[in-house]
This record gives C-alpha cells, sequence and structure tokens, in this order.
C-alpha cells in the first residue's frame, strides 16, 4: 500500500492534480505493475517498475528506438528511475486476445489483426542495426532453453535425468541451437503475441518491449503464431506466414529465398521458445506461486511435440517427451 501511495503521489504531481482515479491496468509474469490513471478527462498509464528488480531504462531506449522505427508504442511522459515510476500515454484495454476471444473468431478480424501485425514487426525489422541491442547470442538462447531441465521436468514434473536422457537433450539443443545461431538477424521483440498487441489506431499498439534484443528473424513470428493464449490452425499459420515472407522480401528483409527453408527456421526458432517457455511458466508457478500460465501448458507442448514429430534430427526429443508424459510410444513407418 505504501508503494502505491507513493506511486499516485507522484502521478498527481506529473498531471497536476491532488488526486487521482487510478485502477489496475494489467500485470505481467514479472514485477512490473501498471495503473490506469484518469486526469482532466483523459487516460494515462503508470508502470510501478521496482528498482531493486527491474530497469526502467532498456524501457525507455526500446520505446524510443520503436517509435523511430514507426510503430505504435506508449510515450513516455515523465519519469522517475529512483523510484521505478513512467508514466505513459494509455493504447487502450483491448488486446488482440481479448478482441478474439470466444470459439469463433470472426476471421476477418483476425486477419485485420495479424496482417497489420506483421506490417509493424517488418517496420521494427527493417531499422534494425547491430550493437544498439543485446545479442540474442548462443549463451542467451542456452540459458532460455536451461530453464526446461531445471523448472519443467525437475520441479514440475520432479523427474531427474538419466545420463542417456541428459544426452539425447544436450544433443537436441544443439540441433536446435545450431539452426537458430545460423538465420539472419534483426530487431527481436521477443514477447510478440496475442497478449502484448493491443486493438488501437494506428493499429497494432505495442507493449511489453523492454527485453529486445538482435537476433534471429524468425523469433517473433514464431512467438504470435505459434501463441501460448491462442491456437490457429496450420493452414492458417502459413497463410499469415507467407504473408510476412511476401512483404519482408519487398521490404529487402533478410528472409530467406526459399520459403521452405524460411519455415523450417521458423519451426525450428518456435521449439527454442516452447522449450523455454514450459520452464517459465513452471518457474512462475513453482517459485512466483503464479498458477495462471499452468493451463496453458498443454499448447505448449502441444506445439513442441508437432515439430519434432516434423523432423527426424527432433525424433529423439520427441521420444524424451513421451517418456516423461508417460506416453506409450507407437512405432510407426515412413517412406
Amino acid at each position: 500500500m505504501e508503494r502505491l501511495q507513493a506511486l499516485q503521489t507522484w502521478a498527481a504531481r506529473q498531471l497536476g492534480g491532488d488526486s487521482l482515479d487510478i485502477a489496475p491496468a494489467s500485470a505481467d509474469a514479472s514485477f512490473r505493475r501498471y495503473f490506469r490513471v484518469t486526469a482532466k478527462g483523459r487516460d494515462y498509464i503508470v508502470m510501478d517498475a521496482p528498482p531493486a528488480h527491474e530497469d526502467c531504462r532498456p524501457f525507455i531506449a526500446v520505446a524510443r528506438l520503436f517509435a523511430d522505427a514507426g510503430v505504435h508504442v506508449p510515450k513516455v511522459l515523465a519519469q522517475d528511475l529512483d523510484q521505478g515510476f513512467l508514466l505513459l500515454t494509455d493504447l487502450g484495454n483491448t488486446t488482440y486476445l481479448s478482441a478474439l476471444a470466444g470459439d469463433a473468431p470472426d476471421p476477418l478480424v483476425a486477419r485485420e489483426l495479424y496482417l497489420a501485425s506483421n506490417d509493424a514487426l517488418i517496420r521494427i525489422q527493417q531499422a534494425s542495426r547491430p550493437g544498439v541491442l543485446p545479442e540474442y547470442d548462443q549463451a542467451l538462447l542456452t540459458r532460455e532453453l536451461m530453464l526446461f531441465p531445471d523448472w519443467y521436468v525437475a520441479k514440475h514434473l520432479g523427474v531427474v535425468l538419466n545420463d542417456e536422457q541428459k544426452a539425447v537433450l544436450d544433443t537436441a539443443f544443439a540441433r536446435i541451437l545450431a539452426n537458430n545461431l545460423a538465420q539472419p538477424r534483426v530487431y527481436v521483440h521477443r514477447d510478440w503475441h496475442s497478449r502484448n498487441l493491443m486493438v488501437s489506431d494506428p493499429n497494432p499498439g505495442i507493449l511489453d518491449f523492454q527485453d529486445a534484443v538482435h537476433g534471429p528473424i524468425t523469433y517473433d513470428l514464431a512467438s504470435i503464431y505459434r501463441d501460448a493464449y491462442i491456437q490457429w490452425d496450420e493452414e492458417q499459420q502459413l497463410d499469415w506466414v507467407i504473408r510476412y515472407w511476401e512483404k519482408a522480401r519487398l521490404a529487402r528483409l533478410p528472409v530467406r529465398e526459399d520459403f521452405g527453408e524460411f519455415w523450417r527456421d521458423f519451426e525450428w526458432m518456435g521449439a527454442q521458445r516452447h522449450i523455454k517457455v514450459l520452464g517459465i511458466f513452471a518457474r512462475l508457478y513453482h517459485r512466483d506461486g503464479k498458477d495462471g500460465y499452468l493451463k496453458d501448458m498443454p499448447l505448449v507442448m502441444h506445439y513442441l511435440r508437432k515439430a519434432c514429430e516434423r523432423y527426424d534430427d527432433l525424433k529423439p526429443l520427441l521420444f524424451l517427451l513421451d517418456g516423461l508424459e508417460n506416453r506409450e510410444v507407437k512405432v510407426g513407418y515412413t517412406f
């Protein structure tokens, strides 16, 4: 309560009022919290990022970088880095996920939203320059993969891997990393999905970009079209990814000339992300007491298994997943 009062007092001082209406706007998987405040008939967002746990400076830097690229991000109106407070413009409260909620999302609405997200992503990628954002390098990609054995396998499943299983995992990780690191590199939002894209004018409004890096070109596509929170059938995924690929080629982005190779990169990048996300969701539950992500694990595992089924080099990982989940392994033939 004391921190919330300090936040409210600071926001009122920035907006020229004695007191403000303040209400939770959203929270994410980190220690950051967001509040909506109203002053003189206009809404604003106040970010609370405790300095002991969060650093506001990457958010400020990436907001400026992405705004310069021509996409719609919150403007930083005021900042207090010592307290960890930012005053931001409000992009509204309708996420892509909420706009598409329900058993039968409107296909025309979905098409409009996702093609707009492709356009915004291409603008961000066109602005890419090495040396500006942290590199999404082997060390970082590996640290993310290791969340899977540490948190999903050991903590969530309670399984101790034997030497043979560890070797299978190490080999799979090495193959995935070899693909990821061979991909052309651009700016990567890193959480480009339906909870972080807002229905706004211009569309989309983009949130949660403070962890942006310079890395594999398919990463953000894998984030949105293999989204942990909403599922699209593969035919639809292909359609949207092909449309991105065609526009990206016209924009002279460094995508593969052959779409089949690009799709393979997309799937292998997705595998890295799914492995990481399973570890993150397990850590959020077991370390941070956040159980809201447990319901999303089956979809993430589904994506990972589908990728492993498709590529021979990932089949050993599929069999390891079978063993971890006590599935009956079905022997089949390929010709």
